[in-house]
Formats: structure tokens, C-alpha cells, sequence
């Protein structure tokens, strides 16, 4: 009452204008309080007043006056004055100014005259009142207040009991008892009572108790005692005494506590006459017993979980006796009356849901609905108030349900009009049924209902307003899924139908609000109860026990416990499931099969399970040898895709799951997407396809499907169509292609970190497969318009998404082969006509509208410079086709046709089948027959305008402005090499586009050069790849190697289909004539000599891979080695090299890496088992074993290459020799630093003949001795008077004008000659004389002249090893005098292929340079040509006889040589690698051979017998040159050649010199 409301003018200016003031207020201030407000303001303004007079501001009359004015005011302003009078007694009590007590007493007193005296003699301390004079003694007064006081309350009054006044307490209870039913109103009832009371003399409380029995026992008369007690009591705490009375008398051992009472106590709670606080304290049990009775259940409920999870083997004995336990304990833990339990009851039954919500705050959660009384209670409750919103909105069409009554009690909680109208009561009455709704499975039912019916009003809301009350519905909605649902689902036993009915409400939900309910359930919900606690146990243990006896052959008994297990707990039935197969990936056949029993939720339950296991962060996705992927990722993607195929599962969650990982950065989980790809569109992608189902690939869908695979994975449609409207309905086609394609480079640059180089190719290989999969599956089931709607254009692609340029157009080139056939049939509509010519004008108009933005677009992928070499037209076409555009496969399409008639008959054959199945079986078969031909025709037509088209682009495709090398490397670098380790069709495609420009007669595309770039250097290329990129590479070379056997294996095919093709025509630039360039054909032979070289450089690059010992480069070469096997190696020493390698890596690698170790047995016993298809190199190409001389170093590109060109060069048309193997001499070779071979190289002149003109000089004199000495033999063999000797002569003649011409070209050349080399002739020509003698039969070995003519070149030149590539025969075992030096160049010389005896075989710098050596432009070709043709004819009837026996002998030798060969090459092997160390410190980097061991065995072979360097004829002996490592000069080689073949044999070869000797005139 401090509140200053009395102003200190109104107090100065009391008498003119303070008093009016003051009464205003005061009458303000009562107004407002009839108005309802606070009374406090009224005593604070008296307060105010008195106060004033007390300190003396205003005199006492004054205010005496104005306080008797405010009685006026209200009634009870008396009252109100006391109390401020009783205030300020006590504050003037306490002061010490004794003039201020003074002034209250006389201000009361003056107060005296209206204020009663009652009122003070009640609120006024006694000496006050003394003071006052109202009583003569306070003590005395305050003696007769205790008195009163103690009379009231503590004596008790003696009133008659019932058997004392049996008579009044009759009557009362006749009273009580009576009808009811007419006008008798407890008002009348009332008053008897009190006349009974009062003529009787009975006690009012006694009177109570009795009204309330009565009640007990007519509690449907509610109304009446209700209002009765109203009436009757007085006090609310009275009848609360009462009725805890009555609760007490039955809190007694074994007593029950009848209904009624509970009935009774909580109407009069309901209807406020007692107090809830109050009774509370007066029931059992205590709420801390209570809480201890909770703890106890939830220990026991952990206790049982723990034994049901304990894996113990008990006797039959002791599992009886804890049987009996459980019982016994089941007994006893019978729960006591509960008397709140049963207040709480009666509460829900009469609708009090305030008091029972009270009731249910005090006691520990979900307590009370632990009991089912009271959940059902509390379930009808809520049956009442959902019931009108139930009937309107959620009941199903055709049901009725039961008519719910509802409450009569107008307090009741009001039923739900509408949705918004359940969050005032019904959410929360849920939220505290919790999982106890299990009871009452129709109203689960009901809420479910209402829940799909509001989802449903949800997805049609529209407007703000409006979406925040849905959402806010929403999450109450979740949180009853979470909170009620989903623990009752797990609490019901096996209810299969609310499982559906949940999932009719859950399936609206998007799937991240189910996977989190799902999360919630599993991981926290089954903690939280100890009834669930107990179910968890119970359901690991029976899962346990159907998991140790599932099998393939009882998986229908097992899916059946498994269904019932997983109607009520899905969760922790799959996490146990999902263990077990993570362990044991066998059981995921019997476990996908026995899953058909589940429901539609359980299913969905299935997918988070999955998910969740996947994404468990405890477990590492890779093995401890951090090397492959771990087993249990394995077999969890294995289940995903078969069970994701077999069942109805939505695949949202788990396809945005491994989008989110990639976007991590995490590649691991495209495992899963591979799976479920393959399995449910039936897509596999493997790099171990045989060549029938390669060959399948190329055609249509159908035959894809039916011969692609190695798995025929029937009915896919479904399963497709649902992956397919998954990925479109959530928008992840695209993304997740876009971050495969950007994963690949992220899992060597950004995810490998200390990843082992063996696991990163693998995730390397297991994303590029996965997108080239996926990629298929959406090209072959995406519509046109979902697909061009998708995917962004190449240039989008490329610069945006810094996609590569691959992968960008393997997502384009399905919308391009769309856009045209779209456009196609819109033209074909346009215009109708049936012409074939008119189709395919219309198609290749529809080619150009497409592609045409096409090639502008790709002109940004590249610099420009790269447009200089090709066009974009040539680079866009390549990467749209496919090779459906390419060919037709028709043998696949007739072998599928085949097998399905043959499935036809054997359903005739087979009687055991029923007629309806036969019916439809062989309906199948036709129906799959005809498609499959309709599809056959549909492609032959397609890939005819194609190739139409082609034909007319073909000319646009390459600048003719560029060189040929510039575009072939282009071609090689932008789309060969990128594409063909795509995919297996890819390398196919390939190889099948290059046959294919060349059959088009491609402009400026030189396919000779092509194919040599894409042989001649492949070690880069193949350490370069991955696992399955080297399966596609070498299925690739494997194609090309095929095309080059089919030319090689026939002359008739080479020279249909290359004879005068472009990409065959080379150039000779030969030195010695001044002449221009000519392009001619290369011929049949030369390209056989070519092919050796490429079989050559393929065993050398084998080698060099194969003896690196690294993992990488043995493991490519070896599966490169595997997949070309069926067409190299053809020849028998290039196979029995690569045997002893392999040999060695199967001894090496056998205990320290095993998967190699493997690897190399399997191809080393699938060599051996080709062993017998291998011919020796002779027969391969034309091999002249006697010319062993040396093929300059500047020729070579083999081991060891260092030189310059110096001889005469076979070109290309745009320089092919120079620029063709540049990468190769690069990597394979190093240049030499000794002086001689740098001087050497100095000397070289642009025509390639002024360095070596000694070597020259001494084979023209060889070739006129030689000459001279077989014209002496034959005159003295032969007649004269024969047709023999006259052409024997004639050709002698010959033979002379030719010598004659080559003595004159020495003489000229002499000036350039040194002079050590002139001497060097001398010897030559001295050793040349002994191996003529040696032809007629004297024993010179050859190999001397070769050693003297060495050594005085080793004088001049000082070391000249650079040519290594060069072939030569080793040192014979009785030359012991040659020095270690001269070992190792032998050695070294070996080293070469076969194919080097002679620059026209094998000139591996340039194969073109070789091969067209026989295509020399010479004026007198035209004048010798017929009469050749008559020597030829004559000197191949002579020779027949002769070389027969010649030839016997060398074939027997032979044989004899290469059974040796494998012996000789293991004993030679460690004299190889000292030899190779002693040339590396010489500086003589030269690659080993890998003919090493097997080559220089054979020359020793030859070298040993006399017939074995010779052919066919043996009328002349071919000379021998022994250049060491000095070049010679192209024609001395070329005419030396050209006479030994003449010399050798008959028929062409005596041919072929002759052309050699006019061109040479």
C-alpha cells in the first residue's frame, strides 16, 4: 500500500479543491471494481488518507468526514476500511513517534460511528481495541478467543452413532434410497435430511459418509448426488477427508477397491467439488514406489534381453526348471491394487482428461499405459474424440464401421470437427498412449486413415496461410508416426494388415521422412520401453534361429517365419539378416527368395536397412591389404541388385545415397549402382565377353538381350521401367552420369591419397564401367524427349561440366542417333516416297540438320590448330556412330534365330510339359523369332544409309593441305586411342571405323601408316591402362590384328581390298636418281614383309613390359597377350621368345604376387596349346636365310635404333619413314655418343649414298666374281647344244652388262671412299673368292670373311655398336682370338628381328620405306619384261630337280634346329644379360630383342651346315656380306638381293632381279 496516489497539492488545497478531488477518484475507483477490477486501489487511496491524518498533513475531523462520505460508496466499504485501519495498526505499533498513535487512535475512534464494532473486535490487535475502549482487557480477551477456538475446533462433539439412533439413520438411508425417477429433486431430498439431522440429533458428517455409500451404489444417478452433495457440504477439504477414509479401509492386504468408489471420487473431481492435490496424498501406492516398481521393470526387461542374446547350451533339465522360474516370478509379479491406476481409470471413463492428464505428469512415461485397463481406457477416449473427423474424412468407401455413442458428461474433451481441431487434445492423448495403442488395433486403424487423409489434403493446399498450418500438422502428424505407430506396429503380434494400412499413410511421406522414422525406430525406439526391450530379444533370437536353418531348399517354411517375424519388428529382424550376409555372401539366394512374404512397408524397411548398412561408418569399405574392395560391400551391392529387381522397392533412397557419395568424392558405393543396373535393366558390362556376344552387342535391343549376356536375365521390362521413373521423377539421370564422369579423374587425383595403385585402377575401372552402363541402360530406356531434355549439348557438356570428351559424347551420341531418326521420319512423312534412292537422300538430310550445330560445337573442344589436321565433320562422325551403324551381324541374329527354333522343337519333343504351357512357350519363341528378324532387316536397312552417307561425307572428312603423319597422329591422339579403351564395342568400333575409312577410299588417310602407328609402339599405351582398359586395348589390337591376318593369310584378299586402295599407295625417295616422287601400291609381298615388322615391334614391346617387374606392366601386357593370342604370335621364334619370358615371370612372381602368378600360367598354357599353329619366319614372309648381311643402322627401328636414315627411304606420300615412329625411337631407343657413329652420321648425305661407298665397292665386286664363277660351273654342267645352256648364256650376258654398269657406279663412288675402306675391299674380295669355293663344296665357314672384314673396320671406325638392330651370325666356337668387344657387338648385332637380312623386309624406321622397294620406277622395266618371262620358264623347269634334294635336307635341319631352340635359350640367358650390361657401359643403349636366344641359336644352327642358307635352287651359291656396323648404300643392297634371289630360286625371284637389274641400267 505504498502506491502514492493522494497528490501533495490536493493535500495543501484539502478544503478548496483536494477533498472534490479525492472523492472523484474514489468513486472512479468503485466503479472499476464492479467493473472487475482489483479492490487494492480503494484501500491504497484510503490508506493514503489516513496516513495523512496520522502524520498530522490533514486534520483528523477532515478525514473522518471524507471516510464517512465513502461508506456510501459500497457496502462493504466498512469492511475495506478496516483493513486499512488493521494495517496501519501495525505500523504505528512499530514506530516511535508516539503523537502518530496517538492520531490513529483518535481517528478510529471518530471512525467508531460507521464502522461496526464487530468488524474491528475481528481485525484490530486487543490493545488496540482496549485503547479504544470496545473491551476492558486485552488479556482477558484473548483467554476467551483460545477458549472459543479450541471449543470449535478441537472438542468433539458427541453426537449419537447409527446403533445408538438406528431410527434417524433408517430414515436417512430410506430417503437416500428412494425412487428417483419422479419429481423428487435433491433439493426436497436435502431438506428431509435436515429435519432428519435435526430430529435426530445426527452428525452432519456421519450424515456425508452415508449420502456418499448411497451414491456408491447408485453411481448411474449421477446428477442427482452430484448436485445433493453440492448442497449439503460446506467445506471441499471436509469431503475430501471423507473419501480418503474410504480409500484408506481398502488399502488393506488382499482388499480390491471397488469400482464405485473410484467412480464417485472422480466425479466429484471432475466437477471441481474436491481438489485433486488434496486426494491424491490419500491413495496407494506412493509415487517413489511407483518409480522403484518402473526402474525394477526395465533391469528385468534388460536382464531377459541379455539372456535371449547369450548363446548358451542348456540341458533339457535346466531349460525346464527356468520355465517353472518364469511362471513362479509371472505370479508374484502380479501387480498390487493401484489405487491412482484405478482413479485414473474412472477418469478416462467419464472423460476428465484434465485430472487423468495430472494424474499421468506424476508418474514415470508411459507408466500407466503400461496397463491395459488404462490404455483401452484411454483408447476409448480417444475413439469418442476422433470419431466425427473419422467419419468424414477417413473412413474408406463401403466400410461402415461401429456408431460410437458419445459422452454424456458436457465436459468432456469435444470431438474433432476437423484436423485443425486435433492438436488440442487427441495428439496429446497419443503422445501419452505411446506404443500401449499395440491394444487397440481399430483405432491404429483410424488414426492411420486420418493420417493418409490429411497427407492428401496436404499435397492439395495452396496459399501460405494455409501451407503453415499443414506444415504444422505435419510434423504433429510425424511425431505420432514416430511416437505411436511405428512402437505399436512392434508391439502387435504379426499384423499383417495394419503393416499395409501404415504403408498406405507412410507411402505419401517423401522418402527421407520415412528413412527417418525408420532410424528413429530402429536405433532409439526399441530403448526408450522395457516392453520393447523385450521384443527386440525375442526378435534377434528368432531371427537367429530361422537364419541358422534357412537353405535353398526350405525357403518357402523359412519366408514364411520370416514374414510373420517382420510384420511387427522389420528393423531389427533385417539389421540381423543384413549381418549375416555381410558374413556369408551365400545366403543371399535363399534370403532374396524368401523375402516374397513380406509387406510393402517391410520392404521399404528393407531399402534404410540396406542404406544404413551401407553408409555404417565403423566398417571399412576396404580389405586390410587395402588393395580390393571389401567382401561385405561386395555381397550387400549383390543384394541390392537382386533384391531391388525381384520386389516392388522404391529405389529413391538408395540411388540418392550413392549420389551423395560421389558428390563426397567417394567411389566406393558405385559398386551398388553397377549391381542394380545390371540386375534390374538386365545391362551387364564385363570385359571377359566371348566374340559371339561381342558380335551380339551389335546389333538391336533384342539381340542384345538375347545373346549380349552372359546371365539372360528375363523380364526386365517392369524392373527397368520403375529404375527408369525413379531416376526421372527425381531428377538423377543426369547428375549421376555428370558425377561418374567427373569421378573417374577423382578417384586418381583426388581420392587416391595413399591408396595402393591396384585398388585405384579398380575404383578407376569400377566407375568408367558403371557409367558406361548406366549411360546404356538410359539410352536404350529413356524416350527421345526425356532424353534430349536431359542431356545438355557436347560444348555444355564439356566446357561446364568439364566432362571428357568420351565420356561427353557417349551421353550424346544416343540423343544425336534420336534426333536423326526423329528427324528422318518427319522427312519420310513430309514427303512420301518408297524409293530407296529418296530414303536415303531423306536420311542423309536428316544427318546434316542434326549434326550440323554438332560440328560447330565441337570446334570449341579443341584448339584451333587441331582443325587443321581434321575437320570437325570427320572428328563428329567418328564419335556419333556406333557400330549398330557399321555393320550388320547377321551370323548372331542367325544364331539366336537357330537356338529359338531349336527351343521350338525340343517343347514338341518334350512330353512331361503341359499343352497350355507347350502353347505359350512356343508363342514366346515365334513372337522372340520375329523380332528378332524384323530387327535383323531394320538394321540392314540402317546401316546401309549409313554407309551411303559415309560415302558422301568421305571426301570432306581429312585436309588435304596437312600432312598425313600430322593427321594420322591426330586421329590417333583425339579419337583412336581415347575411344577404343572405352568399352569393348568401342575397341571393336574402332577397329572396324579405320577398315572402313580405308574402304571408302578416304582422301589424305594413309592406312598403312595408321596401322603402323597403332602396332609399332604400345609399351607407353599399355602401362598407361587400367585392368579393363587393357581387355579393351587388347581386344582391339586384337581387330586390327585381324584385318591385317586376313590381308596377310591371301594374296586375292589383299589385293581386292588393298591392291589399289589410297591408304596403300607410298613413295620411294631413293638416292642415286634425281627423278621425282611417284605413289605406288605397296604389293603383296612387301606387305607380308611389314606385317613381320609388326609382329616384330609387338614381341619386342612384350618383352620390355614383361622383364620391367612392374605389377602394371606385367599385368596389361599379359591380358593384351591373352586377348590378341588368336592372331599373334603367328610366327614360331617371336612365340618361343615370348614363352621363355613368360616362363621366367610364372618362376618369379609364383610366391610373391599370385594374381600375375596366375595370369602368366594361364596364358603360358594357352601359348603353348597355339604352338602348333605358329610357322617358322620363312613361311610367314619371304625370308632369304642365306642373306645374312647387315641391315644398316639407320634402317633400323627395332633394339637399338641410334642412326639416321642413310639409305634410300620408302616413303609415304607425306614422309612416313621420318615422322612414323618418332615416339617410338624416342621411349625404345637413345642416341649414341661414340664418335665414329657420329662422324658416320655426318658423312650421310640427303640421298642417302655418299657414307658407305666401300661396302658398295665390294659387293659389286663380289656380284662380278660371283658371277663369273657360275657361268664357269654352269659350262661346264650343262650342254651347250640345250635350250638350258641357251638361256643360261643369255642370262650371263646379262649378268656381265649388269656388272659392268655397277663397276662404274663403284668408280665414281671411289672418290668418297677412304682409304682403310678401300683396303678393307681387298679383303673382301679375298674372303669372297673362299666362299665361292665353299658354294662348290669346299668348307670355308662364312663367318670368318665376317670376322676379318669386322676387325678392319673396328681399326677405322673405331666401336661402331650402334647397330644393334642389325642381324648377324655369331662367333664360331673355334674362333677364340676376338676380343670382348667384338663378343658384345655380335651379340648386340643378334639382337634384331629375323626380318632384318634386308632392308626391303624389314626396315623397321619405316615399314613403308621397306615395303615398296619393289615398286622402283626404272625406264627399262617395259624392254626386259618378256624376256624374263622365257628365263623364268626355263630356269624354273631346271631347278625343280635340282633343289629337291637341297630342300629335304634344309627342312630336316631345321626341324632339328628348333627342337633345340628352347635349351639353348635358357643357356644363353645369363650371357645375354652380361652382354647387355657390358653394351649399357659402352653407351650403346640398345633394347634386347626378344628373338634373342632363339634367333642367334638358329644362326649358329645355319651357320653349321652348309645347306642350310640355301632355298630352293642350287645352281648358285647367294653371296655374303659382312658390313659390320657400317651402312651401305640402298642400291648395292637392293642389287645384291635382287641376285641372290634370282641365284636361290626360281620362277618370281628370278623375275624380281631382273626388274632389279634393268632399273639399275
Amino acid at each position: 500500500m505504498a502506491t502514492l496516489i493522494l497528490p501533495g497539492e490536493w493535500v495543501k488545497n484539502w478544503e478548496k479543491s483536494g477533498k472534490h478531488e479525492f472523492v472523484q477518484l474514489c468513486k472512479r475507483l468503485t466503479e472499476k471494481i464492479d467493473h472487475g477490477c482489483q479492490i487494492k486501489d480503494v484501500q491504497a487511496a484510503l490508506y493514503e488518507l489516513c496516513w495523512q491524518g496520522v502524520q498530522g498533513n490533514l486534520k483528523l475531523d477532515l478525514v473522518a468526514s471524507v471516510l464517512g462520505e465513502m461508506m456510501e460508496l459500497r457496502d462493504d466499504m466498512p469492511s475495506i476500511l478496516a483493513d486499512v485501519f488493521s494495517v496501519l495498526d501495525l505500523e504505528t505499533v512499530a514506530l516511535e513517534e508516539k503523537h502518530k498513535r496517538d492520531h490513529y487512535i483518535q481517528l478510529v475512534g471518530a471512525c467508531l460511528i460507521f464502522v461496526p464494532d464487530a468488524i474491528l473486535k475481528e481485525r484490530l490487535d486487543p490493545e488496540t481495541l482496549e485503547s479504544l475502549g470496545l473491551i476492558k482487557q486485552a488479556h482477558q480477551f484473548n483467554q476467551k478467543i483460545v477458549k472459543i477456538k479450541t471449543k470449535l475446533f478441537y472438542k468433539q462433539q458427541k453426537f449419537n452413532l447409527l446403533r445408538e439412533e438406528n431410527e434417524g439413520y433408517a430414515k436417512l438411508i430410506t430417503e437416500l434410497g428412494q425412487d428417483l425417477s419422479g419429481n423428487i429433486t435433491s433439493h426436497i431430498v436435502l431438506e428431509s435430511i435436515k429435519s432428519l439431522i435435526g430430529c435426530f440429533n445426527l452428525d452432519p458428517n456421519r450424515v456425508l459418509d452415508i449420502i456418499l455409500e448411497v451414491y456408491e451404489s447408485r453411481s448411474d444417478q449421477d446428477d442427482f448426488f452430484l448436485s445433493l452433495i453440492k448442497s449439503y457440504m460446506c467445506e471441499a477439504l471436509t469431503l475430501c477427508h471423507i473419501l480418503g477414509f474410504k480409500f484408506k479401509f481398502y488399502q488393506e492386504p488382499n482388499e480390491e477397491t471397488p469400482k464405485s468408489l473410484y467412480h464417485i471420487a472422480a466425479a466429484l473431481l471432475h466437477h471441481n467439488l474436491i481438489e485433486l492435490e488434496d486426494l491424491y496424498v490419500h491413495l496407494l501406492p506412493l509415487d517413489s514406489a511407483i518409480v522403484e516398481e518402473h526402474k525394477l521393470v526395465i533391469s528385468e526387461a534388460k536382464q531377459i534381453a541379455r539372456k535371449l542374446v547369450m548363446v548358451v547350451v542348456p540341458s533339457d533339465k535346466s531349460e525346464d526348471k527356468e520355465k517353472e522360474k518364469e511362471k513362479e516370478e509371472e505370479k508374484i509379479a502380479q501387480p498390487p491394487d493401484n489405487q491412482k491406476l484405478g482413479l485414473l481409470e474412472a477418469l478416462l471413463g467419464i472423460g476428465d482428461w484434465h485430472h487423468a492428464q495430472s494424474i499421468m505428469d506424476q508418474m514415470p512415461s508411459f507408466y500407466a499405459t503400461s496397463h491395459k485397463f488404462i490404455a483401452l481406457a484411454l483408447c476409448q477416449l480417444l475413439h469418442l474424440t476422433v470419431e466425427p473427423l473419422y467419419r468424414t474424412a477417413g473412413l474408406p468407401k463401403g466400410a461402415r464401421g461401429c456408431v460410437m455413442h458419445p459422452l454424456k458428461n458436457k465436459r468432456a474433451p469435444k470431438p474433432a470437427e476437423s484436423f485443425e481441431d486435433l492438436r488440442r487434445e487427441t495428439f496429446s492423448m497419443l503422445g501419452y498412449l505411446g506404443p500401449h495403442l499395440a491394444h487397440d488395433p481399430i483405432l491404429f486403424a483410424k488414426i492411420v486413415r486420418l493420417g493418409k487423409a490429411f497427407m492428401k489434403e496436404y499435397q492439395c493446399s495452396e496459399g501460405l496461410d494455409i501451407k503453415d498450418k499443414m506444415e504444422t500438422l505435419l510434423s504433429c502428424f510425424l511425431s505420432i508416426a514416430d511416437q505411436v505407430l511405428l512402437p505399436s506396429l512392434s508391439l502387435m503380434e504379426c499384423n499383417a494388415c495394419m503393416s499395409e494400412e501404415l504403408w498406405g499413410f507412410f507411402k505419401l511421406f517423401p522418402y527421407h521422412h520415412r528413412y527417418r522414422l525408420y532410424g528413429q525406430w530402429k536405433n532409439e525406439t526399441y530403448s526408450s520401453h522395457p516392453l520393447l526391450v523385450k521384443v527386440k530379444a525375442q526378435t534377434v533370437e528368432g531371427a537367429r534361429y530361422i537364419m541358422k536353418r534357412l537353405t535353398k531348399e526350405n525357403v518357402k517354411q523359412s519366408g514364411r517365419q520370416i514374414g510373420k517375424l517382420s510384420h511387427s519388428n522389420p528393423t531389427i529382424l533385417f539389421d540381423y539378416m543384413l549381418s549375416q550376409i555381410q558374413w556369408y555372401d551365400n545366403l543371399i539366394g535363399p534370403v532374396v527368395d524368401s523375402l516374397k512374404y513380406l509387406t510393402s512397408l517391410n520392404y521399404d524397411v528393407l531399402a534404410y536397412c540396406i542404406i544404413e548398412a551401407l553408409a555404417n561408418p565403423e566398417k571399412e569399405k576396404m580389405k586390410h591389404d587395402d588393395t580390393t574392395i571389401s567382401s561385405w560391400l561386395q555381397s550387400l551391392a549383390s543384394l541390392c541388385g537382386a533384391v531391388f529387381r525381384k520386389y516392388p522397392i522404391e529405389l529413391a533412397g538408395l540411388l540418392q545415397y550413392v549420389t551423395n557419395q560421389l558428390k563426397a568424392g567417394k567411389s566406393f558405393d558405385l559398386l551398388i549402382l553397377k549391381e542394380v543396373v545390371q540386375k534390374m535393366a538386365g545391362i551387364e558390362v564385363t570385359d571377359e565377353m566371348t566374340s559371339e556376344q561381342l558380335e551380339a552387342m551389335t546389333g538391336g535391343e533384342q539381340l542384345k538381350a538375347e545373346g549380349g549376356y552372359f546371365g539372360q536375365i528375363r523380364n526386365t521390362k517392369k524392373s527397368s521401367q520403375r529404375l527408369k521413373d525413379v531416376l526421372l521423377d527425381h531428377e538423377l539421370a543426369l547428375p549421376l552420369c555428370v558425377l561418374m564422369v567427373q569421378q573417374r579423374n577423382g578417384v586418381v587425383f583426388l581420392e587416391s591419397g595413399d591408396k595402393d595403385l591396384k585398388l585405384v585402377g579398380h575404383l578407376y575401372d569400377q566407375c568408367h564401367d558403371t557409367l558406361v552402363q548406366f549411360g546404356g541402360f538410359l539410352a536404350s530406356n529413356l524416350s527421345t524427349e526425356d532424353y534430349i531434355k536431359r542431356v545438355p549439348a557436347i560444348d555444355v557438356l564439356c566446357n561446364q561440366f568439364h566432362t571428357p570428351h568420351d565420356a561427353a559424347f557417349f551421353l550424346s551420341r544416343p540423343m544425336y542417333a534420336h534426333q536423326i531418326s526423329s528427324k528422318y521420319d518427319e522427312l519420310k512423312k513430309a514427303e512420301k516416297g518408297n524409293r530407296q534412292q529418296q530414303k536415303v537422300q531423306k536420311y542423309v538430310a536428316a544427318c546434316e540438320q542434326v549434326m550440323t550445330p554438332v560440328h560447330e560445337a565441337v570446334m570449341s573442344l579443341h584448339p584451333a590448330r587441331v582443325w587443321e589436321d581434321l575437320r570437325p565433320q570427320f572428328y563428329a562422325t567418328f564419335w556419333s556412330l556406333t557400330m549398330y551403324d557399321l555393320a550388320v551381324p547377321h551370323a548372331a541374329y542367325e544364331r539366336e534365330v537357330n537356338k529359338l527354333k531349336a527351343q521350338i522343337k525340343a517343347i514338341d519333343e518334350n512330353p512331361e510339359i503341359p499343352m497350355n504351357k507347350k502353347k505359350k512357350e512356343k508363342e514366346r519363341c515365334t513372337a522372340l523369332q520375329e523380332k528378332l528378324q524384323e530387327e535383323e532387316k531394320k538394321q540392314q536397312e540402317h546401316v546401309q544409309r549409313v554407309l551411303h552417307r559415309l560415302k558422301l561425307e568421305k571426301d570432306k572428312w581429312l585436309m588435304t593441305k596437312s600432312t598425313k603423319n600430322e593427321t594420322i597422329t591426330k586421329f590417333l591422339q583425339l579419337c583412336l586411342f581415347p575411344r577404343c579403351i572405352f568399352s569393348s564395342i568401342d575397341a571393336v568400333y574402332c577397329a572396324r571405323f579405320v577398315e572402313l575409312v580405308h574402304q571408302q577410299m578416304t582422301p589424305n588417310f594413309c592406312t598403312l601408316l595408321c596401322y603402323d602407328r597403332v602396332f609399332s609402339a604400345i609399351i607407353y599405351t599399355v602401362a598407361s591402362c587400367t585392368e579393363n582398359e587393357s581387355h579393351r586395348y587388347g581386344r582391339f589390337l586384337c581387330c586390327m590384328l585381324e584385318t591385317v591376318t586376313r590381308w596377310h593369310s591371301d594374296r586375292a584378299v589383299y589385293e581386292k581390298e588393298c591392291g589399289n586402295y589410297p591408304g596403300f599407295l607410298t613413295i620411294l625417295r631413293a638416292s642415286g636418281f634425281d627423278g621425282g616422287q611417284q605413289a605406288n601400291p605397296l604389293d603383296y609381298e612387301n606387305f607380308r614383309h611389314v606385317v613381320h615388322k609388326w609382329h616384330y615391334m609387338l614381341t619386342k614391346a612384350s618383352v620390355h613390359c614383361l622383364e620391367t617387374g612392374d605389377y602394371t606392366h606385367i599385368r596389361n601386357i599379359l591380358i593384351v597377350l591373352i586377348k590378341i593370342l588368336p592372331c599373334y604370335p603367328k610366327v614360331l621364334n617371336l612365340g618361343q621368345a615370348l614363352e621363355y619370358r613368360v616362363h621366367k615371370i610364372c618362376v618369379k612372381e609364383k610366391e610373391k604376387r599370385p594374381d600375375l602368378y596366375a595370369l602368366a600360367m594361364g596364358y603360358s598354357g594357352r601359348l603353348k596349346s597355339q604352338k602348333v599353329r605358329m610357322v617358322p619366319e620363312n613361311e610367314f614372309h619371304h625370308k632369304e636365310p642365306p642373306a645374312r648381311n647387315v641391315t644398316p643402322a639407320s634402317q633400323q627401328n627395332g633394339p637399338g635404333t641410334t642412326g639416321k636414315p642413310a639409305t634410300a627411304m620408302m616413303k609415304g606420300e607425306d614422309g612416313f619413314s621420318e615422322d612414323g615412329d618418332r615416339g617410338k625411337d624416342k621411349s625404345q631407343t637413345t642416341k649414341p655418343v661414340n664418335k665414329a657413329n657420329t662422324a658416320a652420321a655426318k658423312v650421310t648425305t640427303s640421298n642417302g649414298n655418299g657414307a658407305l661407298n666401300s661396302i658398295k665397292t665390294i659387293k659389286e665386286r663380289d656380284d662380278k666374281e660371283k658371277s663369273g664363277k657360275d657361268k664357269k660351273e654352269k659350262k661346264e654342267k650343262t650342254p651347250g647344244t640345250t635350250p638350258e645352256t641357251k638361256a643360261e648364256a643369255r642370262r650371263e650376258k646379262l649378268r656381265e652388262e649388269r656388272a659392268g654398269k655397277d663397276e662404274r657406279a663403284v668408280r665414281e663412288g671411289k672418290e668418297k671412299t677412304p682409304k682403310a675402306d678401300r683396303d678393307k675391299v681387298k679383303a673382301e674380295e679375298k674372303n669372297k673368292d673362299d666362299k665361292t669355293k665353299a658354294g662348290n663344296g669346299e668348307s670355308v665357314e662364312p663367318s670368318r670373311e665376317r670376322d676379318a672384314i669386322k676387325e678392319s673396320k673396328s681399326k677405322e671406325k673405331g666401336d661402331r655398336s650402334a647397330v644393334a638392330g642389325c642381324r648377324k651370325s655369331p662367333v664360331p666356337r673355334s674362333d677364340v682370338a676376338d676380343t670382348e668387344r667384338d663378343h658384345k657387338r655380335r651379340k648386340l648385332d643378334s639382337h634384331s628381328s629375323p626380318s632384318h637380312s634386308s632392308s626391303v623386309k624389314d626396315n623397321n624406321n619405316d615399314p613403308k620405306e621397306s615395303a615398296s622397294k619393289h615398286h622402283l620406277n626404272y625406264n627399262s622395266v617395259a624392254r626386259s619384261k618378256s624376256r624374263e618371262r622365257e628365263l623364268e620358264k626355263n630356269e624354273l623347269e631346271n631347278a625343280v630337280g635340282r633343289s629337291k634334294e637341297k630342300k629335304e635336307e634344309k627342312e630336316r635341319k631345321e626341324r632339328k634346329r628348333d627342337v633345340g631352340v628352347g635349351e639353348r635359350e635358357v643357356s644363353l640367358e645369363p650371357k645375354r644379360r652380361k652382354d647387355e650390361n657390358g653394351t649399357n657401359s659402352s653407351k650403346n643403349s640398345q633394347c634386347e630383342s626378344p628373338c634373342d636366344s632363339p634367333l642367334s641359336v638358329e644362326k649358329e644352327k645355319s651357320k653349321r651346315s652348309k645347306s642350310s642358307s640355301k632355298e630352293k635352287g642350287d645352281s648358285a651359291k647367294p653371296e655374303r656380306t659382312s658390313t659390320g656396323g657400317k651402312k651401305e648404300s640402298r642400291h648395292d643392297k637392293d642389287k645384291s638381293e635382287k641376285k641372290e634371289k634370282r641365284d636361290s630360286s626360281g620362277g618370281k625371284e628370278e623375275k624380281k632381279h631382273h626388274k632389279s637389274s634393268d632399273k639399275h641400267r
